[in-house]
């Protein structure tokens, strides 16, 4: 047993050593070798010894997570996980409901307006690569509770801000803590089976339609009576009750697993299975260390590199058009006449400090562009497990483009808010689509950094949005537009030259795990052909 033991020990380090791996695969006599070969070519899902009468079943994560399926344990993780998406969503929701009311009770310019909204993505952007990288090394529970600690501290102090520097200071502090937001994601995607998992994960980004929604409702009902200072406070809620919670939140089975901790892993999936009734696979877990993870420069190995460039761009390319039709929207909107913004360029008003509160009418208006995402997240709800990810995203981005066409002429009030409510409906639901992609492409051992580093991106396409849908719409609307729509096509044919497509596909636990399944495969063909020569 001892010695059985010791041959499957030699085989995971021949699979992680390719020069090991070319020894073992040559013409040699040697038994042990050859049933060292054996263990690998046929472990699928069972490792055992040629000539030996003796095996052990074993399962991996993936054969657990299959057997337990999704039931009342994934309901409970889908709510608790969807409350710091609700959270995220109502902190930058609020940005549109500030600005525009600080503008007039303290009297700031505009540049000193569109700080309010830029400190807030540049946390963002800084610190998504270091919960990331948090995640990646401490684990998917820890990262993700300090980031909604964080979030919530920062964000009731916003509400007590004396003055405009104080609070440029506390949301960009805000902003560093829900870069960690996307780590919900991660957390959330390890836990469910291949079959659930594109539903799922599209239905948990729905709860970030619902923040919005709330958001909205929330300033409809606080902004006239209250002010500002409550629905900054009352907007924590959410975030509130996840800390509330989260001693409930175990740790990702994965990420246990690749740290060694293998009966903390069969802990928590028998607790998952206990609560989902149904049984554990028999056999012992195969666990495989890895002590490197959260590496930047694993996103660049030859494996991965060609992903990871091209999700950036088509993150960046994601938020650049979500925000920027979000904006458009208002300043097409606050032309005066149906086709001012579609005609010429807006004048500058004569006063730069003129400003206008929002009423009811506008809080209406801005509770209707925001309810165009729930359309869009039904369609690709329905085309993400059809037509795969990397298609669904590229539909997205070329029904964007299209809805983008007609605003180049002067179509009437009517029309223009049809177009730019499709536009959005698809450009939300293509942001989904990359929550479920990116996940499934990269490993566990940087899978929270790969989020870390594309939400990054993102933050950066947000940044440079304003000055395009705001800006540059002053100067020339038919530029402004050709900017849009030639990213978002960009953007399509990226995602149709991605490398992988992960519909049906498990989760990869190491970058190793991949590179065994092909030369398991690889080995296996080359066995088969030569027994079918010794035959012949």
């Amino acid at each position: 047993m001892d010695d059985w033991r010791k041959s499957t020990k030699i085989t995971y380090k021949r699979w992680r050593n390719p020069e090991l791996s070319r020894e073992t695969n040559g013409h040699s006599n040697d038994t042990d070798s050859i049933c060292t070969i054996t263990s690998i070519v046929d472990s699928g899902g069972r490792q055992s010894t040629y000539g030996s009468t003796k095996t052990e079943e074993t399962y991996t994560v993936d054969d657990a997570l299959e057997a337990i399926g999704f039931g009342k344990f994934q309901w409970k993780i889908s709510l608790l996980t969807g409350l710091s998406w609700i959270g995220d969503a109502m902190e930058m929701m609020i940005l549109s409901i500030l600005g525009p009311q600080l503008h007039c009770e303290w009297m700031l310019p505009g540049y000193q307006v569109a700080l309010i909204t830029s400190v807030v993505f540049v946390g963002m952007g800084i610190s998504s690569p270091v919960w990331g990288n948090v995640s990646d090394r401490y684990g998917r529970k820890v990262g993700l509770t300090i980031c909604m600690c964080w979030s919530l501290y920062y964000g009731l102090l916003s509400a007590f801000t004396p003055v405009y520097s104080w609070l440029l200071v506390l949301r960009g502090l805000v902003g560093i803590g829900i870069g960690g937001a996307p780590q919900s994601v991660t957390l959330y995607s390890e836990f469910l089976p291949v079959k659930a998992r594109g539903i799922c994960i599209m239905l948990i980004a729905a709860f970030w339609a619902i923040g919005a929604v709330f958001e909205v409702l929330l300033a409809l009902w606080i902004m006239p009576t209250l002010g500002w200072r409550w629905l900054l406070g009352l907007s924590t809620i959410p975030m509130a009750i996840f800390v509330s919670f989260c001693f409930w939140l175990p740790e990702s089975p994965r990420f246990d697993v690749l740290t060694g901790k293998r009966e903390k892993a069969v802990a928590t999936l028998t607790r998952i299975a206990k609560e989902n009734g149904k049984a554990m696979p028999p056999g012992k877990m195969i666990a495989y260390k890895q002590n490197e993870r959260g590496r930047i420069k694993d996103l660049f190995t030859p494996q991965y590199c060609s992903s990871t460039l091209l999700l950036w761009f088509i993150w960046f390319a994601n938020a650049f058009s979500y925000y920027g039709i979000v904006l458009l929207t208002t300043e097409m909107f606050q032309a005066g006449d149906d086709c001012g913004t579609t005609q010429e360029a807006k004048i500058e008003p004569s006063c730069r400090l003129e400003c206008k509160y929002l009423t009811s009418s506008d809080y209406k208006d801005l509770l209707w562009t925001t309810l165009s995402e729930f359309p869009g997240l039904l369609v690709i709800l329905v085309a993400v497990e059809y037509i795969g990810r990397k298609k669904s995203m590229a539909l997205c981005f070329f029904m964007f483009s299209l809805f983008i066409l007609p605003l180049y002429a002067c179509i009437g009030r009517t029309a223009l808010t049809i177009f730019i409510f499709l536009a959005r409906a698809f450009i939300s639901g293509g942001y989904q689509v990359v929550f479920v992609y990116t996940p499934e492409v990269f490993p566990t051992e940087n899978r929270a950094l790969a989020m870390g580093t594309c939400s990054a991106m993102a933050k950066l396409g947000a940044l440079i949005t304003p000055f395009v849908a705001q800006v540059m719409l002053r100067t020339s609307v038919n530029l402004t537009l050709t900017m849009y729509c030639g990213c978002s096509v960009l953007a399509g044919v990226a995602s149709l030259i991605l490398p992988i497509e992960t519909l049906g596909r498990g989760l990869q636990e190491s970058r190793f795990h991949q590179e065994d399944e092909g030369q398991t495969t690889t080995n296996s063909s080359s066995n088969d052909a030569t027994h079918s020569a010794e035959q012949q």
